[in-house]
């Protein structure tokens, strides 16, 4: 008789007793049959949620892996394939975006907030944030109560059409290259339902939203885009918008930030990648997105 993978009698003996059986943690799987990738799912997820309670603390990928009771190597590799991203990487981008919410939320002093999310130096904090986020956390701060908001690229989420290519417009650009190391991404961005801004695009080197895109476009709805000028290299094609519910009367309002990602995908000579993504919210394994832009503050 077959016995069962270690790790499904591991997770049969210890999720159970928390209030639900095995087979309706795994989508109605009876016990024997549970694919190991959904118990790896699981294992992420718990670890996730580890990172999201205990941020501030100096959790290490021993700790988490331990926590999901996987050996290290399994967890380092069904992680970065199921959030696009290391332990670390998204732990730094939870830390961040818990700042943010604190530079706006509270009066703590930089030095504090820094302190507060797991960052035992100031200037590495500073660093890190400044580099991510688009501007200095003092500046993110003043931005989030109306005065001089930060040039950075979720400058595009503030209007629609005409309006919010003036504003992409006073986006940094890129370092001059020379046209043969130029090329371009299209693609078809969809949408479940109505935005109620544009939908912002951008070319990134991170599968996380950070910094500022190597190149942008923003489009009114779904439907095609060609983003252009883009260097020579290996690249993540991100889109935002906001999006929207219905308000009183009917009016359409501002409501949850929708994402899509595709890549990473190559740039170079006679290569100009063809990309698809729907957008959707963010869900659990979504890093949080770090670079600011107008309004976020208040939503």
């Amino acid at each position: 008789m077959p016995t069962e993978p270690s790790h499904v009698r591991v997770y049969a003996r210890h999720i159970a007793p928390h209030g639900r059986s095995c087979s309706t943690e795994f989508h109605g799987l009876p016990q024997r049959r549970i694919h190991m990738g959904a118990i790896m799912e699981y294992a992420v997820q718990c670890a996730v949620k580890t990172i999201r309670e205990r941020y501030f603390e100096p959790l290490t990928l021993d700790e988490l892996a331990h926590a999901a009771m996987v050996s290290k190597f399994h967890f380092l590799r069904s992680f970065r394939r199921i959030t696009g991203v290391t332990p670390g990487r998204f732990l730094s981008a939870i830390r961040l975006h818990e700042a943010k919410i604190l530079l706006l939320t509270t009066s703590l002093n930089v030095s504090d907030i820094g302190a507060q999310v797991g960052y035992s130096s100031t200037g590495s904090f500073t660093r890190r944030f400044s580099e991510s986020v688009g501007c200095s956390p003092t500046q993110y701060r003043h931005s989030g109560h109306g005065q001089n908001p930060p040039v950075d690229p979720g400058a595009a989420l503030a209007g629609e059409g005409l309006a919010e290519q003036r504003e992409m417009d006073l986006l940094p650009e890129a370092a001059p290259r020379r046209e043969q190391e130029q090329g371009c991404v299209t693609g078809v961005v969809k949408s479940p339902g109505r935005t109620a801004s544009g939908i912002y695009i951008g070319v990134f080197e991170s599968p996380i939203l950070e910094r500022t895109p190597a190149a942008r476009a923003v489009v009114a709805h779904s439907g095609q885009f060609r983003i252009g000028g883009v260097p020579e290299g290996t690249w993540y094609v991100h889109a935002v918008a906001q999006g929207a519910h219905a308000g009183a009367a009917g009016e359409s309002t501002a409501h949850q930030l929708l994402v899509g990602t595709a890549g990473p995908v190559q740039v170079g000579p006679g290569t100009d990648p063809i990309v698809q993504m729907t957008l959707h919210p963010l869900g659990w394994s979504n890093p949080p997105i770090l670079f600011a832009f107008p309004g976020e503050g208040a939503a």
